[in-house]
């Protein structure tokens, strides 16, 4: 046989593949080289050759991104691994469920299963490096048979994720191909690069609103049930080269000890290994703390978050950093100081793209040679943080009532735990606890399961810690916010069972509510039920009338005219758009769009041009500091087209609209914008109070609503969404108060220092002007897709004109 015919069958064989392609082949330059991004498409194409050229390496797209790109995942092992996927899959779904799966089996299943490692990159898409650094080390463990290679592929299987968000790749690589050479260089574009959410994308880990997100946990986290998900991030760039857990406190009680152990363990042996390659400017326990399962899923699953930040370039163009730009101080350590935690200082130099790759690409090959060398190890724990979750007696579980205020935004509460693996069942049969009755048809969230400490997180209150900088001074701040109760953000009643109940209980996957009340004959819609406003909406598109009830907030759909009621006017809505991205803007779109409000986007321009009510009923600013909408970028930060904010003109602007019958809507920060530009007799109380007087770092808090037309379909008492949030002292007949906060116990969830500051004060407020009127939300009605019961506030805000 000849050599080339033996080769011919060797490859027909699958025996012999073509060398994978090397990324400075295929892309045409080195990874991280300077000034040189990449398109999603390219990113797509070379993961799909690897696969071609390597029996290591299997592509697959696992869904679609928000704008309709692919979303890929490359299963990287041993040839023999890749050939069982779908066996080693079965063990991990063994080992996650210990009431199915006795010690004796597990302990065979240690040593035959594989752990499961997944790396997650540029969620954030403005932090480059990390899909490069994808790139290179999927090529290298596609070629090259290093001792570490060679155990980490027989010993792991490696899920690789590019891009946790492939419309920014485009998105970013855009706008610095379109700057590059130019002033504007290196900037971050002037819109969010995700639709919606932007760098908040990683804040939803626990609502799954986004459509990466839900392809990420449907298909990956659900499906494979990692036990370490690594998620590479950048940080800035005056600080230390790179963070690596441990974390700092608060750690959420409901994770368990040993994940917490064990990412101790993989997160110091990470910085060690930087370390040991030359690495400087290594710092743990620092910056980020572990408390909202908002950034960590994982975590209530059984599994490690690995979160690296690495100091950041301008996007791909070097920057050198001179010493005196280092940071003085950051939260747990002095990035000048050698510490316990920060060894090796890093006091300035030339930085670069490729630096951050190979720094990136030592943490790659630490985490998953550590998965290697301690495979039966963290399979073992695995198994049994399933089996401590399993064997948790307090509370007992959680009750959900049949009858609801709100049905939509129970059935949602109970669709999300469901998305996130929570076991609900449904009572077959009533029966009593605590003096209350539950009938059948309620549903019941043991907490013996695997994964009930996500259920518990979400539906307990948060009681943060008070941690301060130092014993008596300022607080010590949270990475994000303190609290995520979901029935407090959803307005769904939730009843705790301490102890143990003998009940007939049967699984659910619909979960259908009825509302605690009768209502009229006829079609007629809850005004209390969230899921009511997408129902007029579609009933106003086909031109019919909608009534509400002006006592209960009842709609009432066609027909001659209700006693008590008026007709509601289907709404022309404006939302404030400036050219400086916002991500509350993005995620008040997608509210909007998800209850099918049409609207449109407002920018500075088009409110300085004026005659706004001409094509407006309601102008919506969202949570947006008063300077970015009076004055946006400043000349020279951005191309002319996207600088400048509303200016004097605007305001005029917004006067006018007012004064000729339009609604204006502010909440939190640019409510601040209103009460300064419109001249509304309401002052901010908290404006200038020192953080060791006040602090309120993202917690939900009780207040007590009037019964007004804005109010309409919420309870009076309900809690509400507080971080960066006013409270006002009011003056003169022109402003209504709406809401107050209690004279007491105003914590609901979370943290709050000086509820003096709060007690009594007003947090919702209505003013006449002219024939128009301006409402003040100071709390977020649209929190991050969260807060169900206070979206009908803002929705009852839309029809006020």
């Amino acid at each position: 046989m000849t050599a080339r015919l033996l080769i011919l069958v060797l490859l027909l064989a699958g025996r012999l593949l073509p060398a994978p392609p090397s990324p400075e082949s295929f892309f045409g330059h080195r990874m991280g080289a300077d000034r040189k991004l990449i398109a999603w498409d390219k990113v797509v194409s070379y993961f799909q050759a690897l696969d071609k050229a390597s029996d290591r390496v299997q592509v697959r797209v696992v869904g679609q991104s928000t704008e309709g790109r692919p979303f890929i995942a490359a299963y990287i092992a041993s040839p023999e691994t890749l050939s069982r996927l779908e066996q080693y899959r079965q063990i991990q779904k063994k080992l996650a469920d210990p009431r199915v799966t006795p010690m004796a089996e597990a302990e065979q299943l240690f040593t035959q299963g594989k752990a499961v490692v997944m790396i997650t990159c540029s969620i954030h898409s403005t932090e480059v490096a990390s899909t490069f650094s994808a790139i290179e080390y999927a090529h290298r463990l596609a070629t090259e048979n290093t001792p570490k290679t060679r155990a980490i592929l027989d010993n792991t299987i490696f899920i690789l994720v590019p891009s946790l968000n492939p419309d920014g790749i485009d998105l970013i690589n855009d706008w610095y191909t379109k700057t590059l050479g130019t002033r504007f260089e290196g900037t971050s574009p002037p819109e969010l690069y995700q639709k919606y959410v932007g760098h908040d994308n990683n804040r939803d880990w626990y609502i799954f609103s986004q459509a990466e997100t839900r392809v990420a946990i449907s298909q990956l986290h659900n499906v494979w049930h990692p036990q370490i998900v690594y998620d590479v991030h950048q940080q800035s760039p005056f600080a230390a080269r790179m963070f690596i857990p441990p974390w700092m406190d608060p750690i959420d009680p409901n994770i368990d000890p040993i994940l917490v152990q064990n990412t101790n363990m993989i997160g110091t042996g990470i910085a060690a290994d930087l370390t040991a390659s030359g690495k400087t400017g290594v710092v743990v326990n620092a910056i980020y703390d572990f408390w909202t399962p908002g950034r960590h899923y994982q975590a209530y699953h059984a599994g490690m978050r690995i979160l690296s930040e690495a100091a950041s370039v301008r996007l791909a163009s070097p920057m050198t950093v001179k010493p005196d730009q280092i940071s003085q101080s950051a939260q747990g350590y002095h990035p000048r100081q050698h510490s316990w935690n920060h060894l090796e200082p890093w006091l300035g130099g030339q930085w670069r793209l490729r630096d951050i790759v190979d720094y990136q690409l030592i943490t790659y090959e630490s985490v998953l040679f550590q998965s290697a060398m301690r495979r039966a190890d963290l399979l073992r724990s695995f198994y049994r943080i399933g089996e401590r979750a399993a064997g948790r007696s307090s509370p007992y579980a959680f009750v959900i009532p049949k009858a609801q205020t709100d049905p939509g935004s129970a059935r949602k509460l109970l669709e999300t735990l469901d998305f996130g693996l929570v076991e609900i069942d449904r009572l077959e049969a009533s029966f009593e606890s605590g003096g209350k009755s539950y009938p059948a048809g309620s549903f019941v969230v043991r907490m013996q399961q695997p994964y009930s400490s996500f259920a518990k997180t979400l539906l307990e209150r948060q009681q943060y810690p008070d941690l301060r900088l130092y014993p008596g001074g300022p607080p010590k701040r949270p990475y994000d916010v303190t609290a995520h109760t979901l029935p407090l953000l959803m307005g769904v009643q939730v009843d705790t069972l301490e102890k143990p109940v003998s009940v007939k209980l049967a699984r659910a996957k619909q979960f259908n509510f009825e509302l605690d009340r009768a209502l009229p004959a006829g079609k007629v819609l809850a005004g209390s039920d969230v899921d009511s406003w997408k129902e007029v909406n579609r009933v106003w598109r086909t031109g019919a009338t909608v009534w509400r009830d002006s006592a209960t907030g009842d709609f009432t759909i066609g027909g001659a005219q209700p006693a008590g009621s008026v007709a509601l006017k289907r709404p022309r809505v404006g939302l404030f758009k400036s050219f400086a991205p916002s991500m509350d803007e993005g995620w008040t779109r997608w509210l909007l769009e998800q209850f099918g409000f049409e609207y449109k986007s407002v920018n500075p321009r088009d409110i300085r041009a004026g005659n706004l009510r001409a094509t407006h009923d309601v102008l919506l600013f969202p949570d947006q500091s008063p300077a970015s909408i009076i004055e946006g970028y400043s000349p020279g930060s951005m191309p002319d087209e996207f600088t400048g904010g509303v200016g004097s003109d605007g305001a005029q602007a917004l006067k006018q609209f007012a004064a000729e019958g339009g609604t204006l809507v502010f909440w939190n920060q640019s409510t601040e914008y209103a009460t300064a530009q419109l001249g509304l007799n309401a002052k901010n109380t908290l404006q200038g109070v020192d953080s060791r007087e006040f602090y309120c770092p993202g917690s939900l808090l009780n207040v007590t609503l009037e019964r007004h037309p804005l109010t309409l379909g919420v309870p009076q008492q309900i809690a509400v969404w507080a971080q960066r949030s006013p409270a006002w002292e009011v003056s003169g007949e022109s402003v209504s108060v709406l809401g107050r906060y209690p004279a007491s116990n105003l914590l609901a969830s979370g943290w709050l220092l000086g509820e003096k500051h709060l007690a009594g004060r007003p947090m919702m407020l209505e003013a006449a002007t002219g024939k128009g009127k301006v409402v003040l939300f100071g709390f977020r009605p649209q929190y991050r897709a969260q807060s169900y019961q206070t979206f009908k506030l803002l929705f009852n805000a839309l029809t006020r004109f």
